[in-house]
C-alpha cells in the first residue's frame, strides 16, 4: 500500500494507521475519500493487517466535506449536480466500507469533528477522543441538513439526541459524546495516541477470523427482531466454533499457553 500527501499511511506491526493530513480542516474532499477508499480496500485483502486506526494531523479531526470544492462546482452547466452525486456516492461507499470492513476500525479524535467528519467517527467500530474534542452535524447552519451524516449518527446516538444535534447544529463535547454512545473512550490529549495504540494492539492479538465473523454477525443482526437476530448469530457462532482458531484457542486455554492464530 502507498500513501498520499492528503492521507498519511503507516503500518505498525498489525495496525494500519491512516491519517487525514490536510490541515487545518482535514476536509473529506473527493480526492481524500478516494485515497482512503483505496487504502481500506487494500487492507481488507492484506492478512497481516488486523486493526485500522483513522486519525488526523493538526488541531481539527475533520471539518467535513470540502465546501470550497463544492462551491466551485456550482459554476458547472448542471449547477454541480453530477459532481455532488459523485461526491456523496463516494462518501456513502466509504462509510459503508468502514462499517462492513473485515478489520476493526478505530477513530482517534483529537479536536473538532463536524458534518461528514462526525459521520466518519460514527461509522468506525470504536472511537477514542481527547477531552478537548467536540462533535457536531452543523450543516443546518449553512442551510444544508446533514442527511447522510444522520445515517451513521442515528445508529450510534439516541434518536432525540441525534435529531437535536441535526436540527440545531450545536456542538457537543467529548463527555457528552461518550454519554450518548458516539465515542467509546475519552482521555487526555497527551494520553490519546498511547491509549489507541494499546487498544489496537489488544484487539490485534485476538483471532482475526473470530473478529471478522463476529463483526459481520453484529452488523447483520442489528435492527432485526429477537428471533431473526438469534438465528443469524447462532449460525455465526457455529461457523466460528468449527474453525481451527476456536479449536486452537480452547486448546491453548486448557494448556495454559498463548494461542497461535491464523493470519486470516
Amino acid at each position: 500500500m502507498t500513501g498520499n500527501s492528503i492521507i498519511g499511511v503507516g503500518l505498525h506491526g498489525a495496525v494500519l494507521r491512516l491519517t487525514l493530513n490536510n490541515p487545518p480542516a482535514n476536509a473529506l474532499s473527493l480526492e481524500a475519500m478516494e485515497v482512503l477508499q483505496r487504502e481500506l480496500d487494500a487492507a481488507a485483502a492484506e492478512g497481516t493487517i488486523r486493526v485500522i486506526v483513522i486519525g488526523a494531523a493538526g488541531k481539527l479531526f475533520c471539518a467535513g466535506h470540502d465546501l470550497k470544492q463544492m462551491t466551485a462546482h456550482r459554476a458547472d452547466v448542471d449547477r454541480g449536480r453530477a459532481y455532488f452525486e459523485q461526491m456523496f456516492a463516494a462518501s456513502a461507499h466509504l462509510m459503508q466500507s468502514i462499517v462492513q470492513h473485515p478489520r476493526p476500525v478505530i477513530a482517534e479524535v483529537d479536536g473538532v469533528a463536524t458534518a461528514s467528519g462526525c459521520q466518519l467517527v460514527a461509522s468506525c467500530d470504536l472511537a477514542v477522543a481527547s477531552d478537548r474534542s467536540q462533535f457536531g452535524v452543523n450543516g443546518i447552519d449553512l442551510g444544508l441538513f446533514c442527511s447522510t451524516p444522520a445515517v451513521a449518527l442515528t445508529r450510534n446516538v439516541g434518536p432525540k439526541r441525534a435529531m437535536e444535534m441535526l436540527l440545531t447544529g450545536e456542538m457537543i463535547d467529548a463527555d457528552a459524546a461518550l454519554e450518548s454512545g458516539l465515542v467509546s473512550r475519552v482521555v487526555s490529549s497527551a494520553q490519546l495516541s498511547a491509549t489507541v495504540d494499546s487498544l489496537a494492539n489488544t484487539i490485534a492479538a485476538k483471532s482475526p477470523l473470530a473478529i471478522r465473523l463476529g463483526k459481520r454477525a453484529v452488523r447483520e443482526q442489528s435492527g432485526l427482531g429477537l428471533e431473526d437476530a438469534y438465528a443469524i448469530t447462532s449460525r455465526a457462532i457455529v461457523e466460528n466454533m468449527l474453525d481451527d482458531d476456536a479449536k486452537e484457542g480452547i486448546s491453548a486455554f486448557f494448556d495454559k499457553r498463548a494461542p497461535v492464530w491464523r493470519d486470516t
